[in-house]
């Protein structure tokens, strides 16, 4: 669809092609972190704009690789921050599509080893998944601590509470070849204020898969996996018709090219259009999936499109 409106590859877009981009799509997936709000505060304009998709009968779905609360901690935070007709069956985290992915398409018949925050825990009991519960001596080792027998998973997320016994004790279940080895994402690390970063699951994920000498199945974006829990909660999703809205090239427009959706890039988060031109103008065709189809400096600028519309529509 964006080669149909000539400006496809890279393209800061505005105003009329816009409004035709909102008229021709009927699927909108968007990031959370670096597109609808920054920590505790929303994107200016953001709430305004789901509102006004949601108001033009379009789906509304937001995919996240923060796997640190459940579903039901988002609504809240949604609601909290100005986006009063947000639903439960609109978020999609990696924590939410990990409990599926282990009940529904592995069907584990077993406990899960978890690295990860009690929000992980949260959804995978609510989808009926045994967690093994930590139990040990806090002057345990790896020595001497017990290893439950019946661990058929391991699974790797965001843990601000990771310790080396934690570690140990996952690369000790994943000797056992039958035992899965998953991660909820593979992001790196996250921005802070004050020019900080916070390791992300990824990092966690990349020193077990070196103490194990396996590679994890990764469950969020950019795998085909999240979007694939979309298509299987609501009928009749087109890829031709969505458009996936991140601030992350390696991440969120990696996720919609895998996934054959039509991408765009905010300005508001971790990427910047520089970024992108580079991965466009590489030799390496690996890099151009990477590549956003559109560029907006904020979702804020789908607002004059919406104002558009409304005059046409009265």
């Amino acid at each position: 669809m964006a080669g149909a409106f000539g400006f496809k590859g890279c393209q800061k877009i505005r105003g009329p092609q816009i409004r035709s981009l909102l008229e021709a799509k009927d699927f909108f997936l968007f990031d959370c972190d670096g597109v609808i709000w920054h920590g505790e505060k929303a994107i200016t304009g953001a709430a305004k704009v789901v509102s006004s998709l949601i108001r033009q009968g379009k789906n509304v779905v937001f995919v996240t690789n923060n796997c640190t609360r459940p579903r039901e901690n988002y609504v809240s935070k949604f609601y909290r921050l100005g986006f009063t007709d947000v639903m439960l069956e609109q978020i999609f985290s990696s924590s939410y599509c990990s409990a599926l992915y282990l009940r529904d398409v592995v069907k584990v018949r077993g406990q899960v080893f978890v690295i990860g925050c009690d929000g992980l825990r949260r959804e995978l009991q609510e989808a009926g998944i045994p967690c093994l519960e930590e139990a040990d001596d806090p002057d345990a080792t790896i020595y001497d601590c017990a290893l439950a027998p019946d661990v058929k998973a391991v699974l790797v997320g965001h843990d601000d509470k990771l310790t080396f016994l934690k570690l140990a004790k996952a690369s000790c279940y994943l000797k056992d070849p039958e035992c899965l080895f998953l991660a909820t994402d593979n992001d790196p690390w996250h921005p802070l204020s004050g020019g900080r970063i916070l390791p992300g699951s990824g990092s966690l994920t990349a020193a077990l898969e070196v103490s194990s000498g396996r590679k994890a199945t990764v469950i969020g974006k950019p795998s085909r996996f999240m979007f694939e829990c979309i298509s299987s909660q609501f009928s009749g999703v087109d890829p031709a018709q969505c458009l996936m809205v991140g601030d992350r090239l390696e991440t969120d427009m990696l996720f919609g090219s895998n996934c054959g959706l039509d991408t765009m890039l905010t300005l508001t988060g971790v990427s910047q259009i520089e970024e992108a031109q580079e991965y466009r103008n590489s030799d390496l065709t690996t890099n151009h999936s990477l590549v956003p189809d559109y560029v907006v400096d904020t979702i804020a600028d789908f607002l004059p499109a919406f104002e558009e519309l409304d005059e046409q529509s009265n």
